[in-house]
């Protein structure tokens, strides 16, 4: 095991490893791109630059995964770091591998679109690894800017700029509110580094001071944007429905992943000594999201626009997690934001293929018969859909069990109720589709989708296989997230 003191600049560019080797392969790919022709996402040599560079960085974030660090220092280096990388990059992994078949459709740029990918996934590598406040801003805004640019990514498309336009502009009302909340913090406590700010709070130096709720306050608006919670999501639905596909898919993953990995690092590890602050304005954030936009789903048509309202309430239940400011909270939220994005991504893939080219058919009624009429792909969505909605045997049914458990121990009976009643109420709206899938007949002379790829195939199969495994085998999971976290997040207290 390796402790990191940061003595010297090598020392940076070594915990750097994992970033470093993503910057590159973007880097690569953009510079390449520029003196080549290939468009539509026929650069197949794109794509292997990418995986490269992923595999490159998840080598390193492993060979760093037993390292340390002094709490005070400006970088992380500890499990809880590795383990938001590993879902980072098989974020982006799974978005390159179901990317390739859309952008050949939409005759879209190749390069561009992996590079600013690549990049994106640095900026959040660099937001997870921050116990700086500066650091984390620099972080948040190379993801930011990225993700701007992807939203708006299918130029030809009016909805696409428009969404492109509404992310830009509500992102950086956001950044606004959480470079405030980082002047003010600093203002307090006199420092930048968050381990040093906690503990000028737990010494009393910053107590009682309006300046120190203000701040705070400015950050959880800062992040409440960022991770789509209520009332700062207004802007999710129409980026989400207007971005290409496998963007909305990553934005709802990768990119709330990453955003709750701050939150979770800054409020109950660093700003634990304050929780008498924030406590009360996460629990009614997690409230709220979980009750508002599970009730607007019900009356959605789009699947794409409902599954953009579904991933709004999914933030609530990790909030859950966060609320409950514990060791088995933070454990009980990694593991449902790793199974959260596997679902998730699943679950868009099998949207834009049977949407076709524009958009097509994203109306509920397009799936009618599609069990039937494309058997292994109404059986892929079937279980992401019902990993949603939480039922077993999946992952996403072993997530909300663990963060109700996270809940219940943190005596938070209000949260664990509304989880429970919002999860029924989701129900429907996922069974609907089912329901259309399975038990509805398609009209005669109905488009269905075209026959997708051999690699559509095996990455989504392999995305229902993972969920599927979870679901049945939680405990290999839960104890190999464990053994990375190390003995301070013990998870074992609720396996079965």
């Amino acid at each position: 095991m390796r402790t990191f003191e940061f003595a010297s600049h090598a020392e940076y560019w070594i915990a750097l490893l994992p970033e470093v080797g993503l910057a590159l392969a973007a880097i690569v790919i953009l510079l390449a791109d520029a003196f080549r022709s290939e468009r539509g996402g026929r650069g197949v040599w794109v794509e292997t630059v990418a995986v490269a560079g992923i595999v490159a960085s998840a080598v390193s974030n492993a060979w760093l995964s037993g390292s340390t660090a002094p709490p005070d220092a400006l970088l992380a280096v500890d499990g809880f770091r590795a383990v938001a990388n590993v879902i980072i990059l098989a974020a982006t992994l799974l978005v390159i591998l179901f990317a390739r078949d859309y952008l050949t459709r939409e005759a879209l740029p190749a390069g561009e679109f992996h590079g600013l990918l690549l990049l994106c996934s640095v900026g959040m590598m660099l937001l997870v690894a921050a116990r700086d406040l500066i650091l984390l801003f620099v972080g948040l805004e190379l993801m930011s800017i990225a993700a701007y640019i992807l939203t708006g990514y299918a130029r030809r498309d009016a909805r696409s700029s428009e969404a492109g336009l509404k992310y830009f502009t509500v992102g950086a009302f956001a950044s606004a509110f959480l470079l405030y909340g980082i002047a003010l913090l600093y203002g307090v406590t006199g420092t930048t580094r968050l381990a040093v700010a906690g503990e000028a709070i737990a010494a009393g130096v910053a107590g009682g001071d309006p300046l120190l709720t203000a701040g705070i306050g400015m950050l959880l608006i800062g992040f409440g944007f960022k991770v789509a919670a209520v009332p700062f999501h207004m802007w999710t639905p129409d980026a989400y429905d207007g971005a290409p596909t496998p963007v909305t898919a990553y934005m709802a993953t990768g990119v709330k992943a990453a955003a709750f990995v701050a939150l979770l690092r800054v409020l109950t590890i660093d700003l634990a000594d304050a929780v008498s602050i924030w406590h009360r304005a996460v629990w009614w954030l997690a409230i709220l999201t979980m009750i508002v936009p599970n009730m607007i789903a019900l009356a959605q048509e789009s699947v794409k626009r409902m599954l953009a309202y579904s991933s709004v309430a999914h933030a609530g239940y990790v909030l859950v997690g966060v609320a409950s400011a514990s060791a088995l909270g933070r454990s009980a939220s990694l593991f449902y934001l790793a199974a959260y994005t596997v679902m998730t991504i699943g679950s868009f893939a099998v949207v834009f293929h049977v949407a076709g080219r524009g958009d097509a058919r994203a109306r509920i009624d397009d799936y009618l018969g599609l069990g039937w009429r494309r058997p292994w792909l109404g059986v892929a969505m079937l279980v992401f859909l019902l990993s949603l909605a939480g039922f077993p045997p999946t992952a996403g049914f072993v997530g909300k069990l663990y963060l109700l458990q996270a809940a219940v121990e943190a005596r938070e009976m209000g949260l664990a109720v509304t989880l429970v009643l919002t999860s029924l109420v989701a129900y429907y709206y996922y069974l609907r589709v089912v329901w259309k899938m399975y038990f509805d007949q398609a009209p005669e002379g109905a488009v269905g989708p075209t026959r997708a790829t051999a690699g559509f195939r095996v990455a989504t199969a392999v995305c229902a296989i993972l969920i599927l495994l979870a679901g049945l085998f939680p405990g290999r999971a839960l104890d190999g997230m464990r053994d990375a976290l190390g003995p301070d997040w013990d998870v074992t207290a609720v396996a079965p």
